[in-house]
């Protein structure tokens, strides 16, 4: 059997990401609470969001929606260019 290893801190693999996302956590953090990925050095965390289908940058995505932008965000999901 081939494990593909998320977190080396915790021995996390790929697997175990996917089953903690198919019973519910739908986050980085919500996938440490089940299994600690992502706690240690954070390594990891980027390669979770991206099993999980949020990418790198997870603001942008909720920038995107019907709800308020986030503090510091523009219109578009962007940082405001510097003047």
């Amino acid at each position: 059997m081939n494990r593909v290893f998320v977190c080396s801190c915790f021995g996390v693999t790929e697997q175990q990401v996917k089953e903690h996302a198919a019973g519910g956590a739908r986050t980085p953090r919500q996938i440490a609470s089940a299994c600690k990925a992502g706690t240690d050095c954070g390594s990891c965390v980027r390669r979770i969001q991206a099993l999980l289908g949020r990418g790198a940058c997870p603001r942008h995505e909720l920038a995107g929606q019907d709800g308020p932008v986030p503090a510091g965000l523009d219109e578009a999901g962007g940082l405001p260019e510097a003047a």
